[in-house]
Parts: structure tokens; C-alpha cells; sequence
């Protein structure tokens, strides 16, 4: 088997309509599609599932799972998209903070998964840590 490249992720949501105006209004995703009680969304060259879950549970820090979603976004986009997330009153869960040798950003969507938003790539990164 070789993998390729990364595909998708699929969110579990308590309240569709909810995180659709979320992740469509805040953080600018295109729709796609749109199910009963799912939807799939773009951004770029990936996409995102969100999928509708009866008596799902807002996220915690104490279970397993997903730990945080992070997302590219150009480091002259970044001061101006943290100034948006705090005006919409989007909770921010750490930073901003510079990683490595880019800017990161953490903060809940409306089920509390933790999302990231970050400036640099891995090869970046790796400078820092070897």
C-alpha cells in the first residue's frame, strides 16, 4: 500500500446548520454538498466532512481522538485573521505563538474541536527540532 498525500477529515458535529455557518462564515470553507446529516466543504486542495451525530458530546481534552485540525494560512494573512476570531468571539485556546519558524493559532469550533491555524510547513519545522 503507498499513501500519497492527505485527503480529508471527517468532524463529528452535535448541530449541523451550527457548524456549517461556522466553518462557511469564520473560516471561509466552500460548500459542496450538503446531505440530510452530513456536508463536505473545500479549502483549497482539501476538504472537510462534517457529519451530524445524535447525542454527540462536546469535545474534551481527556478523550481520545483527534487532538487539533491545523490549516495553512499565509503569515501576512495571520495578525488579521486572529483579530477576526477574537471579534467574533471565537475562543481562543492558545496563542498566537511563533512555532518553529511560523505563527500558530488554536481555537474551538462550536462542539469545542480544537482547530489550528499555522504559517509555516514541516520542512520548517524540522529545522527547529533536529
Amino acid at each position: 500500500m503507498k499513501v500519497t498525500g492527505f485527503s480529508h477529515v471527517t468532524i463529528r458535529v452535535s448541530d449541523l446548520d451550527r457548524s456549517l455557518a461556522f466553518y462557511c462564515d469564520q473560516l471561509h470553507m466552500t460548500l459542496r454538498h450538503r446531505g440530510r446529516t452530513d456536508a463536505y466543504l473545500e479549502w483549497g486542495i482539501a476538504w472537510i466532512c462534517l457529519i451530524q451525530k445524535e447525542g454527540a458530546v462536546r469535545a474534551g481534552e481527556d478523550s481520545c481522538g483527534v487532538d487539533h485540525i491545523a490549516f495553512y494560512i499565509a503569515e501576512a494573512d495571520f495578525q488579521d485573521v486572529v483579530q477576526h476570531l477574537r471579534e467574533q468571539g471565537i475562543p481562543i485556546v492558545r496563542g498566537p505563538v511563533k512555532r518553529g519558524q511560523g505563527w500558530s493559532v488554536n481555537f474551538l469550533d462550536p462542539d469545542g474541536t480544537q482547530l489550528e491555524l499555522h504559517t509555516s510547513t514541516l520542512d520548517k519545522r524540522m529545522e527547529v527540532w533536529v
